[in-house]
């Protein structure tokens, strides 16, 4: 039965919102008037015929679920269809629940989608915005096994994992960042108004500056005169590399030489490694075709280098050879991830290892990410220590040498 989202004038007069479902839009406003409701507005909440259809999306710019709350919906969602709800009941549980109109919304087609007769999957599939490719394909595979509560649970707890990994790679690198900016922030200030005004202290006097002044001012001039053109070409950098990161060739070069870092490239690796290796472990899971499940958890990655290594070993998987074989001959993704491949394909568990080298390959990252926040801390400080130094002595060495010819 198809959604219909209702604006409607109660006998007291005010305005009262909401979806509801009915056979057609007259039936609905026969509904409103059986109500006592005065219907101002009744449309369709429909999913679209494809990809880029769809009322909801064509509302909001922003999706109506965050990560945070998709990860909750999904939880409950799981605990309702394992307590034996069917998924028509449990999505209207959902629907009263939900906290405002525009998720109440998205329920609400859902449901008309699953009651009208379509999978459940299909119906997710209708709104690719709110639900991922991945998400779509491991919801499908819960429906055809028979396990689709399970499913949701495991699905759940792999969101929770990639919330946790990000907040502590974000939270690790906050600290510096924040600093960094203080710090810029700091010397622009130095530089541009207190090292001026000793210029013109000194502007009358006929003795040479101390070179630190001297070159001090040279660089609060630059500053001064040149800034703003310094700050155009950097932004016009940036967006001429944003331009060119929408090339695919370019964009996977990139990535390759970002790989190739020291320090933040093993970063990088390691994060998307688990990443790839977390999805395919929950899809494999859930009973998707190996080829399948391979084929979603690379277009997971946000690195097209390691996304194109991937679907390389898919090629190669389709011929026939082994995952960890396939995994193995590309070196960009970790020499852990193949060896529990190869363990898991030995003993027949080979959803469970991948999550076990997704756990490693996680907890790998979150100790290098505080490693490295760590060093760098100090770092930034000593370093801005030193810059705020050098000023201050820029600014103090010709008040020393003034007092000197005084006496």
């Amino acid at each position: 039965m198809p959604a219909y989202s209702f604006e409607a004038l109660d006998s007291q007069g005010a305005t009262r919102k909401g979806v509801m479902e009915a056979d057609t839009a007259k039936a609905a406003r026969s509904l409103l008037r059986a109500q006592a409701l005065v219907p101002i507005q009744v449309q369709p909440v429909q999913a679209g015929a494809g990809r880029d259809a769809g009322l909801l999306s064509r509302l909001s710019t922003r999706p109506v679920f965050t990560s945070t709350a998709l990860t909750i919906w999904t939880r409950q969602l799981a605990g309702l269809v394992s307590s034996g709800l069917t998924i028509e009941r449990a999505l209207t549980a959902l629907a009263d629940e939900a906290e405002n109109e525009r998720e109440r919304g998205l329920v609400a087609a859902l449901r008309a989608e699953v009651n009208a007769g379509s999978p459940f999957g299909k119906a997710l599939g209708q709104h690719p915005r709110e639900f991922s490719d991945v998400y779509v394909a491991v919801v499908g595979a819960g429906e055809q096994s028979g396990q689709l509560g399970g499913v949701l649970d495991r699905l759940a707890d792999d969101l929770e994992n990639r919330q946790a990994l990000k907040a502590k790679l974000v939270g690790a690198a906050l600290y510096p960042a924040i600093v960094t900016l203080v710090a810029i922030v700091i010397v622009l200030f130095l530089v541009t108004y207190v090292v001026p005004q000793v210029a013109n202290v000194f502007a009358g006097s006929k003795r040479a500056l101390p070179f630190l002044t001297s070159a001090m001012l040279a660089i609060s001039d630059g500053v001064r005169s040149w800034g703003w053109l310094g700050a155009a070409l950097l932004l016009a950098a940036f967006a001429a590399l944003r331009l060119a990161l929408r090339d695919s060739g370019f964009r996977e070069r990139f990535d390759a030489g970002w790989l190739r870092l020291p320090l933040v490239g093993r970063l990088s690796r390691g994060y998307n490694a688990a990443r790839f290796a977390s999805t395919l472990a929950m899809l494999a899971g859930a009973g998707v075709p190996i080829l399948k499940a391979l084929q979603a958890a690379g277009e997971t990655l946000g690195n097209r280098a390691m996304r194109a290594d991937a679907m390389e070993a898919l090629v190669q998987v389709r011929e026939g050879a082994p995952l960890a074989s396939a995994l193995a001959q590309k070196k960009r993704f970790p020499g852990l991830l193949s060896m529990f491949a190869r363990l898991g394909e030995q003993t027949g568990q080979l959803p469970v290892m991948l999550q076990r080298a997704a756990n490693q390959l996680g907890a790998e990252v979150q100790r290098r990410a505080m490693q490295l926040a760590t060093i760098l801390e100090p770092l930034l400080i000593v370093a801005m220590g030193l810059v705020v130094m050098l000023i201050v002595l820029a600014v103090l060495m010709p008040i020393i040498q003034l007092n000197q010819w005084v006496r």
